[in-house]
């Protein structure tokens, strides 16, 4: 019997992981984090967020996931894109980009190797994750914000 979910218990299908991401952005500048070298996908670069909570919706995950990654209380925007990225190893991301103008507090680095503010234009020019390579193409070429 299938549940609901419609996917069969034990299946070997592996469960997509549903992640918000925020483009905190300064004029034409965006936050850009680095993964620690103890992490999965060492060093590479992403942008804030993490993996929406039962029960949460992608508004409210983000707000969280920023408050625990970088202290601060964002203000989140529209959402600028969405999209799913399956990695090599089989497993699935969907991800959700929101822009973020607007927070309050200090941004700390509670939990990344780096952190730094990056001109769009030059996104290209950093070692990002597979799954957001397509949005830092689109980024750099003026086609989203």
């Amino acid at each position: 019997m299938v549940p609901e979910g419609g996917q069969k218990p034990d299946s070997g299908e592996k469960s997509v992981k549903l992640v918000v991401v925020a483009l905190i952005l300064r004029g034409r500048e965006v936050l850009i984090c680095q993964r620690r070298p103890d992490q999965p996908m060492a060093l590479k670069w992403e942008f804030p967020g993490g993996k929406m909570e039962p029960g949460e919706s992608a508004e409210e995950a983000l707000a969280r996931e920023l408050d625990e990654e970088l202290g601060i209380d964002a203000k989140i925007g529209t959402r600028i894109t969405r999209m799913r990225h399956t990695y090599r190893s089989g497993s699935s991301v969907d991800l959700q980009f929101f822009a973020v103008h607007e927070f309050s507090g200090e941004i700390t680095n509670r939990i990344f190797n780096d952190l730094r503010w990056c001109e769009l234009t030059a996104l290209p020019s950093y070692d990002f994750l597979a799954a957001d390579r397509n949005l830092v193409r689109d980024l750099a070429a003026g086609k989203l914000l």
